[in-house]
Order: structure tokens, then C-alpha cells, then sequence
């Protein structure tokens, strides 16, 4: 009985590991290379003798599941996918938290671009378009000494209330909004 439920939790993991990165795609991108845990894992079918065959895959379903306990592995099934890709659709993504375990704030609350674009909308607002293709538009009234131009260095951060603020190449910050 015991075998049976970790064949049945490894081939859950070994499902959600292989889909997740294809459901969560966003287009026809090549999927990344397997995960060693994975390979490792899958490589325990090679063995002919069942009783290694068995000792291979708990010891390899251990390390998945400590690798996905310390957040170096991360298991998305088809339904959490598809809730992402929902609450992502209008630029809401927090339901994308699942993809933050073991992520600092720094690098969950902060990006660093460069610009490629600037130019004033008919309000006379800043629109910047990073190197990812982000469209960001000024939101304040605040003016900038320096405009903006293709190579400034930016840098946006999580504000308060789901806000964020821009950093033209160090001068004060900007409030923003994400268009594109």
C-alpha cells in the first residue's frame, strides 16, 4: 500500500513538473530543460530489478519533495495554471505568488530595465517602453529634469496600495502604471 501511494504522488509530481511549464507559457517558446530532480527521478524506470527500482524512486521522490519543500523545484498543476493565466489577464498577478517561494522582496517587489522609447502622451504624461516591451505610463504630475530617451536606465518598485514608482536614471520617482 505504501508503494502505491508514492508511485501515486510521483506521478503527480512528475505531471505537474512536466506541464507546469507549458501551461504557464505564454507562447510557442521552447520548454526549459527538465529539472535534475525530474531526470533523476524518471531515470529510476531504466532499472530492471524491482526492488532497486523501488529504492531508486523513494529516494528520488524524497529529493523532489525536499526540493519542492526549499522552493528549488515549484509544482503547478493544469488548474493552477490556468488560475494564473486568468488573474494575470489585466495585469493583476497576484495570483503568480505561487512562483515567489524562497524569492526575496527585492526581486519580487523590484525590476531594473532599460528604456527603448519615450515620448509624452496627449496629456503631456510619459510613456516608457522597457526592453521586455512593458509599457509603463507616468500617472503623476511630476516633472522630470532630464526626459527620459532610449537607454535610460530604470528601475520600478511595488508602491503602497498595488502602486508602483519609476526611476529615470536616478532622478526622484515617478508614479506609473503598467499599459502593455
Amino acid at each position: 500500500m505504501g508503494s502505491a501511494k508514492s508511485l501515486s504522488a510521483l506521478t503527480f509530481a512528475a505531471i505537474a513538473l512536466v506541464w507546469a511549464p507549458r501551461a504557464l507559457a505564454a507562447d510557442a517558446a521552447p520548454a526549459p530543460a527538465r529539472a535534475a530532480v525530474l531526470k533523476d527521478l524518471t531515470a529510476c524506470r531504466a532499472i530492471g530489478d524491482p526492488t532497486l527500482r523501488l529504492d531508486c524512486y523513494d529516494k528520488a521522490v524524497a529529493t523532489l519533495d525536499q526540493a519542492e519543500a526549499s522552493g528549488d523545484v515549484v509544482v503547478v498543476d493544469r488548474a493552477q495554471a490556468q488560475a494564473a493565466r486568468r488573474q494575470a489577464f489585466g495585469f493583476n498577478l497576484s495570483a503568480l505568488s505561487i512562483l515567489n517561494r524562497n524569492a526575496t522582496k527585492e526581486e519580487v517587489d523590484n525590476l531594473s530595465a532599460t528604456a527603448t522609447e519615450a515620448y509624452r502622451n496627449g496629456d503631456g504624461k510619459w510613456i516608457i517602453v522597457l526592453d521586455s516591451g512593458a509599457h509603463w505610463r507616468q500617472i503623476d504630475d511630476a516633472d522630470l529634469n532630464n526626459p527620459p530617451h532610449q537607454g535610460s536606465k530604470i528601475r520600478i518598485r511595488r508602491a503602497s496600495l498595488g502602486s508602483f514608482v519609476m526611476n529615470i536614471d536616478g532622478q526622484p520617482y515617478i508614479r506609473v502604471h503598467r499599459d502593455e
